[in-house]
């Protein structure tokens, strides 16, 4: 088959060389239908300052939320505890964290981030470990002071320990967020 050249080709029409061994060329109109409307250029004027303005304002919420987020997490750091629970006594640990110490640590400024329970023996039978997130490291001691002297922390110690002490030893360790950390 031949090439194709529409009618409003300038060039159609004009002499080519060697045009005995070319076929002629297949002409046609496109329907008015599969033609684009004109789009007047003032339209063309607010549709690209619209889409610019709406990429600008993008950029600025991008950039502001980034560095908002990182501005916000240089400061932050984790805690991981773990507690040892005496004999027997895991599931009133777990109960006196699920109904009062959670609570009260966000009352105090303690982000709770994950609890969780060893899945092997013999750490499953009595470990809790759960990681807290603080704003800094005096941020901790300040909220740990006031969680502390809370009497509705005490009240809730006293109650759980009716039977005796929950715990038999506590460990803490402060971890400072890894620059390649997903959690900053």
């Amino acid at each position: 088959m031949g090439e194709c050249e529409f009618k409003n080709n300038p060039n159609f029409g004009a002499p080519e060389r060697n045009s005995a061994l070319k076929p002629a060329p297949l002409v046609f109109d496109i329907p008015a239908v599969y033609q684009a409307p004109a789009i007047q250029s003032d339209t063309l004027y607010s549709m690209r300052k619209l889409i610019l303005g709406g990429l600008a304002v993008t950029a600025i919420f991008f950039a502001g939320y980034t560095s908002g987020s990182q501005a916000a997490s240089k400061n932050h750091v984790y805690e991981l505890r773990t507690y040892y629970a005496a004999d027997g006594k895991l599931s009133d640990l777990n109960a006196r964290f699920r109904n009062h110490t959670v609570k009260l640590f966000e009352k105090h400024g303690m982000k709770n981030v994950v609890y969780g329970v060893p899945m092997d023996a013999p750490a499953s039978a009595n470990t809790l470990i759960y990681l807290l997130q603080h704003d800094s490291r005096e941020a901790a001691k300040k909220s740990w002071d006031a969680f502390r002297n809370d009497p509705d922390w005490n009240k809730a110690r006293t109650a759980s320990e009716v039977n005796g002490k929950l715990t038999t030893k506590v460990e803490s360790v402060f971890l400072e967020p890894t620059d390649y950390s997903p959690m900053k």
